[in-house]
Formats: C-alpha cells, sequence, structure tokens
C-alpha cells in the first residue's frame, strides 16, 4: 500500500510555486472562459474550485486542476444546443458524478485505450478550433473570421500583435531564466498599459465591450452575479448526452496529463489514476454548482508548477487561495486587461496543439498513424470533439484489424520445397482471409508444416485449418501441425 504525504511537508516551497502557478493561471482562467462565450467569471471560478478541491482528494504531487483549452469547442457547441450557460453548468455537475463514479468502478486504466494518434489528432483540432475562434477577438472584432479585415479595432490588433511578439520572444530575453515571471503575466500587465496609453486616441482607443467584464463590489456582487445550474435540465436528455461528452473528454485529458506530470516528476512519483477521477468529479460537481466551467489537470499549470520547484498538493492549493483572493480584491484591475491580449495567449495554446512538427511526425510514422490522426481531425472540426474521438478510434481498430488479416502468419517455402507455415501473432477471426490466402498458395503434392506454438489460436482458425487438412487428403498434400489442438475443430466451419 503506498503512503502518501502530507501534503502540507514542503509548504515553503510550494508557497512559491503555487504563486508562480497563480501567474500562468490568471490570464488563462479568463482567457479559456471567454473563448468558451461564458462570462470571465466562470473560468475564475473553475480555476479556485480546481485549486480548493482537487487537492484534498487527489494523490497527485504535482498535478493543478482548473478550466481547459481542450474542451473549449464542447464548451461552445453545448452551451448553445442546450440553451445557455444555465442548463449547461447542469451538464457539468453531471459530469462530475459520472467522472466520480468511473474513479469509484476504477477505470483510469482505459484511458491506454485510446490510441495515440487519436489523442494528436483529437489535440490538434483543439489547437484550430481556438485559433479560428480567437483571431477575431484579437483584432477586436465581434463577429467572425468573415468581418475580421471590415470589422478589426487598430488597437486590438496592435496590442495582440505586441503580446505575440512577448511570448514568442520570452525565451530570447534573460528575463527566462526567472521562475516567478510569467510570460503571460507580462503580456497581461504590458497590454493593460498599451490600452491606457491609447484611451486618448481617436483611432487606437479600445471601447468597453474589449476588456474583461468582472463583477464589482466584492463577495455580495459575485454571488450575485454567478450563473446558476438549471435544475430542470437533470431531467434533459441532451443534458445528460452533454454530461457524459465532458465526463469523458475531461477524463481522457486529465490522465494524459497525469502520465506527462509524472514523467516530468524529479522524485517519480506515481499518481493514482482512479483517485485522480474522484478528485475530477468532486471537483466539476462544485464547479458546476458554483456557475463555473468543467475542470481537468492541465498540463500548462503542472509545467510551471514542476519547473518553479512544486513538492506536493499545497502548490495547487495555494493557487486556487490566490485565484480566489484576486477575484474578491482585484476586480477593477482584471477589469483593465484587454481580451486582445487573452486571445493571444490563447492563440499561443493553440499553435502549440497544432504545431507543423506534429503533422511532419505523423506523416513520417507512416499510414497507419497519419489517417486515424487526419480523420479525428476532420472529425472533430466537422462533427463534435467526442463524436470524432470515436470516428477516429474506429479508423485505428480497422488499422489494427487490417494489418493481422494480412500478418498473422508467415509462410516460406525451405530448400527441401516443404511449406513453413508460422503464426507470428494470435490467429483470430480477423486473420482468417490472410491465412486462406495463404493455405491457397499450396500446390497439390506439396508438404506443410503449420507451427502456432506459444500463439493463441482461436476456434474460427482451427476451423479453417481443419477444412485445409480435409481437402488435402484429396489433394495428396502432406499436412504436419505443431502447437494447435484442433480436436474440436470442424471442417467446413470456418468458410
Amino acid at each position: 500500500m503506498h503512503h502518501y504525504p502530507s501534503m502540507f511537508g514542503h509548504a515553503k516551497e510550494d508557497s512559491v510555486a503555487g504563486f508562480v502557478v497563480f501567474l500562468v493561471a490568471l490570464p488563462l482562467c479568463l482567457g479559456i472562459a471567454i473563448a468558451c462565450g461564458v462570462p470571465p467569471v466562470s473560468g475564475l471560478i473553475a480555476g479556485i474550485v480546481g485549486g480548493l478541491v482537487v487537492p484534498w482528494i487527489s494523490r497527485s504531487a504535482l498535478s493543478v486542476t482548473g478550466p481547459a483549452a481542450g474542451l473549449t469547442s464542447i464548451v461552445l457547441v453545448e452551451v448553445q444546443t442546450l440553451g445557455g450557460i444555465n442548463p449547461f453548468l447542469t451538464a457539468v455537475i453531471i459530469a462530475g458524478l459520472l467522472q466520480f463514479v468511473l474513479g469509484v468502478v476504477r477505470a483510469g486504466r482505459f484511458a491506454a485505450l485510446v490510441p495515440s494518434s487519436v489523442i494528436k489528432g483529437m489535440l490538434a483540432a483543439i489547437g484550430i478550433t481556438i485559433i479560428v475562434k480567437q483571431l477575431p477577438v484579437a483584432v477586436g472584432s465581434d463577429e467572425g473570421l468573415s468581418t475580421m479585415l471590415s470589422q478589426h479595432n487598430a488597437g486590438a490588433v496592435t496590442i495582440a500583435l505586441v503580446s505575440l511578439a512577448i511570448l514568442y520572444g520570452w525565451k530570447h530575453t534573460p528575463l527566462a531564466k526567472l521562475k516567478l515571471i510569467s510570460p503571460a503575466l507580462v503580456v497581461v500587465l504590458v497590454a493593460s498599459g498599451m490600452a491606457a496609453a491609447l484611451s486618448s486616441s481617436p483611432t487606437l482607443a479600445l471601447d468597453a465591450r474589449h476588456f474583461v467584464n468582472v463583477p464589482l463590489g466584492g463577495v455580495g456582487a459575485l454571488y450575485a452575479a454567478l450563473p446558476r445550474p438549471e435544475w430542470a435540465a437533470f431531467m434533459s436528455p441532451a443534458a445528460w448526452m452533454a454530461g457524459a461528452t465532458i465526463a469523458v473528454v475531461a477524463s481522457i485529458e486529465t490522465l494524459l496529463s497525469l502520465q506527462a506530470i509524472d514523467r516530468l516528476d524529479p522524485l517519480k512519483r506515481h499518481s493514482p489514476p482512479d483517485r485522480e477521477l474522484l478528485a475530477q468529479g468532486a471537483a466539476n460537481a462544485v464547479s458546476g454548482l458554483l456557475g463555473g466551467l468543467p475542470v481537468t489537470a492541465v498540463i500548462v499549470r503542472s509545467g510551471a508548477n514542476v519547473a518553479a520547484g512544486g513538492r506536493e498538493r499545497f502548490s495547487a492549493l495555494v493557487h486556487g487561495l490566490l485565484l480566489l483572493g484576486a477575484v474578491l480584491v482585484a476586480g477593477p484591475l482584471l477589469n483593465r486587461i484587454p481580451l486582445a491580449c487573452l486571445a493571444a495567449v490563447l492563440i499561443q495554446v493553440g499553435l502549440n496543439l497544432c504545431k507543423p512538427a506534429l503533422f511532419t511526425t505523423q506523416i513520417k510514422l507512416g499510414i497507419t498513424q497519419l489517417l486515424p490522426f487526419a480523420f479525428t481531425i476532420a472529425a472533430v472540426l466537422a462533427l463534435d470533439l467526442l463524436k470524432g474521438v470515436i470516428v477516429g478510434i474506429f479508423v485505428g481498430i480497422a488499422f489494427v484489424l487490417y494489418e493481422n488479416s494480412k500478418r498473422a502468419v508467415v509462410a516460406v517455402k525451405d530448400d527441401a520445397g516443404v511449406w513453413q507455415m508460422r503464426f507470428r501473432r494470435d490467429g483470430t477471426f480477423v486473420s482468417k482471409p490472410g491465412i486462406m490466402s495463404t493455405l491457397d498458395e499450396v500446390d497439390d503434392g506439396e508438404t506443410v508444416v503449420i507451427d502456432g506454438n506459444d500463439e493463441y489460436i482461436d476456434h474460427d482458425v482451427k476451423e479453417v485449418l481443419a477444412t485445409f487438412i480435409e481437402d488435402a487428403e484429396h489433394r495428396n498434400i502432406t499436412v504436419t501441425v505443431r502447437g494447435i489442438d484442433l480436436t474440436h475443430a470442424s471442417a467446413g466451419g470456418g468458410h
């Protein structure tokens, strides 16, 4: 039985790391909420809940939970489908309950069944969706891509370009060595200063709609402004379908992030996936109840936690407390943040998810990896995230079946003219076409040795072999079978 130390064992180191994670999380919480088309406060609530709920249940020392860019496309579609944010919050609560059940039945291990090509395709499609949705925001347009050029704001465009320059040039500056400084936070500060400086310009000034809008007036005003779940939606099949979609995708993203963070952990600790599902389920239920977005374990925040020297779950708790403080006391400062700079931060996130190197790598891996990857991207963009992943999984399975049908058996004729047929993987019903094609190459009067030692051979394949042996008697073919019990296999059943 694993022993998990107290989260308070390294309070000093974790306090510093938690502050760094807070600086990274603040602009992302705001930006993701805006990208999802919901009030910015819903993103902040999700980050607060992820920080204050998950550490008490999870046993992952370094993962940090919050609203995830990977769920942006789902939130956009489901809010519209369900008729607003209120019934959507009910779906978030349902997702949390379903995740909790997945943790109870120990379903965490099954995330490994999703092919890596499908996961990469899903992430690339999410990146493309984020970029497409954020480009109009970056130029100050309220419409889509089609009206960007005619309805842009020059000040917003300037702020977005400067923000992207900072984000991509940051690693080339001496400041990149300072762990306490987040490039995303620098972007927010610079952009806020630029917006103030441009306010007197008739051509570059931003309108009120180009800024973050967080409720002011303390706890009472914040509570009054929070959207509420619509309880009647618990009776809606559409809300349950949306909840199931969120639960599945959020669980996959969480468990993949968990694996990645465990690899980054200097102490090489293992995070129990089922316990993480319990923690994420509880957090999603609470987030939906309080008006927040769905949450997952997030690789960006978690990676910042590792880089800042985090040791235990206390760093995630500190980041949640700081987000809560920012919402309660720093509302006037948050409302000075231009949406264009948050769009730039999210565009960088989107480009990292669908970078060109990802596509070239899939091409180099061959068609069996490229096609599931490409089909997943196309299906996610044309349908939705869950349906796209399902399409990708089916394409991946089809390639596995195809490969098994072709290559289960190796057959060569030795120097003595004897066919040596060896199973190099399990012989199942999907292997039947390839096996039958190989057997058809044997001419009358030849000798065949069929070797199935150390491989599983199912009944369908045994019937194919029994039929071949029966026909061989009439064709003067000598057949020797090794390692396969044909006692109960009847001839003729394999055709």
